[in-house]
């Protein structure tokens, strides 16, 4: 969970440094909403994960498979909410939606692979 956290802070600091200097023509203003999703959602699959591991190493696919499922579904609610409240630019939004939920799923492959490989 420490290396998610640093990660979502380091992407915090680029992203607040692209607005402040005003190179964020490609960043959407409900950014922020969309950084702070990530960091609750990767929180929430660090625990099922933990969960998976602890108790029964036989149903760790199980459970990796439903945080798949679930952070689609759960992507696919947030980005119909916003889509519903009306955003400016709904193309700039979902690219930098999309980014971000691939950075976070390699960066939770890339955690995976190494506690997969220590264990």
């Amino acid at each position: 969970m420490l290396r998610s956290t640093l990660a979502t802070l380091l992407l915090g600091i680029v992203l607040f440094l692209a607005q402040r200097f005003h190179i964020d023509s490609l960043v959407h203003t409900n950014i922020w909403y969309i950084l702070a999703f990530f960091f609750g959602l990767s929180f929430f699959i660090h625990r099922l994960m933990d969960i998976g591991l602890r108790n029964n190493r036989e149903k760790f696919v199980t459970y990796y498979m439903a945080t798949i499922v679930g952070r689609i579904i759960l992507s696919l609610i947030f980005i119909a909410i916003f889509l519903y409240k009306g955003l400016t630019d709904p193309f700039i939004f979902i690219v930098n939606f999309f980014a971000l939920y691939l950075f976070y799923t390699c960066f939770e492959i890339y955690g995976l692979y190494c506690n997969l490989r220590r264990d």
